[in-house]
């Protein structure tokens, strides 16, 4: 195990049953801050190898930034792969069929954890998905494979697995009345390299690598506006393991709500919700 990961331990994988259940509409709430980070990496991605390029955006969500990828190459095809049925419908409904130019847009059903290019890619890219995938980095050798010479993989995922919106929920899940259903949830999906090791792994596949790192200072609005967001990702499984039991789920909410309204006190003009994101972009040898 590299020095360099976010954490000592080594979570389970989802699967198609253990994966959380998503909810898109929840998720797009805050659209605008998520999609932030991904449109700073597009401006970073080089010339692709083919004018009609092949893209896979792996974790598409419910697909409004891989229409960002279309808007960028209208030419290409490209597909969206998930685990989750409830995005990718929503994906299909609202992103699916021919582009401005002359490309297509479609998705999938996939999972990163095994997931591997069926056929030669300009670009593999990722938003905010392989913080999920414990274990992601031993796949960059199969994705990088994947690629046509001078082709590209690029990411950007979550930092911030210590700030206290994800400290809090880790001790609040692991304390004696929800420690029995939910031990271990709050800090499920933590397993990821700090900059440095993503070099390294690019370094060593014989990529170009541009690895970078950004804090944004988000100014959220309305009440409660941190649990609001994370409602959208990082409570999904704890939610999911709650399922229907309305009274944990309120009982669980109120107390997540009191402690985050200390660590994240409202101001004039919103609640300052620090993100960190880290970036990088592999190219193949041309």
């Amino acid at each position: 195990m590299h020095s360099d990961t976010a954490s000592a331990s080594v979570p389970t994988a989802p699967t198609a049953s253990t994966a959380p259940t998503w909810d898109p509409q929840q998720y797009l709430r805050h659209a605008g801050h998520r999609a932030r980070p991904f449109l700073d990496l597009l401006t970073r991605i080089p010339e692709l190898p083919s004018k009609q390029a092949r893209i896979a955006d792996l974790g598409c969500g419910p697909g409004n930034v891989t229409a960002l990828i279309a808007d960028r190459w209208p030419e290409a095809r490209i597909t969206g792969y998930d685990l989750s049925p409830e995005m990718l419908d929503r994906a299909s409904a609202e992103y699916a069929g021919p582009t401005s130019g002359g490309g297509r847009l479609d998705f999938r059903h996939g999972d990163l954890a095994d997931w591997v290019p069926e056929e030669p890619y300009d670009l593999i890219v990722s938003n905010a998905a392989l913080q999920w995938v414990p274990g992601h980095p031993g796949s960059f050798a199969a994705w990088i494979n994947g690629l046509r010479p001078g082709g590209t993989f690029a990411f950007q995922i979550p930092g911030n697995f210590t700030a206290p919106s994800h400290r809090i929920l880790a001790e609040l899940c692991d304390t004696p009345r929800w420690r029995a259903r939910l031990a271990g949830h709050g800090a499920r999906y933590i397993h990821i390299l700090e900059p440095a090791g993503y070099l390294e792994r690019f370094t060593e596949l014989g990529c170009t690598a541009d690895v970078w790192e950004t804090t944004y200072y988000q100014l959220l609005e309305g009440p409660d506006p941190v649990l609001d967001w994370v409602k959208g990702t990082a409570l999904r499984p704890v939610l999911t393991a709650l399922g229907e039991d309305r009274e944990a789920v309120d009982a669980f909410l109120a107390e997540y709500r009191t402690l985050l309204r200390h660590a994240y006190p409202p101001g004039p003009r919103g609640t300052v919700f620090p993100f960190r994101r880290i970036f990088a972009v592999a190219r193949k040898e041309a």
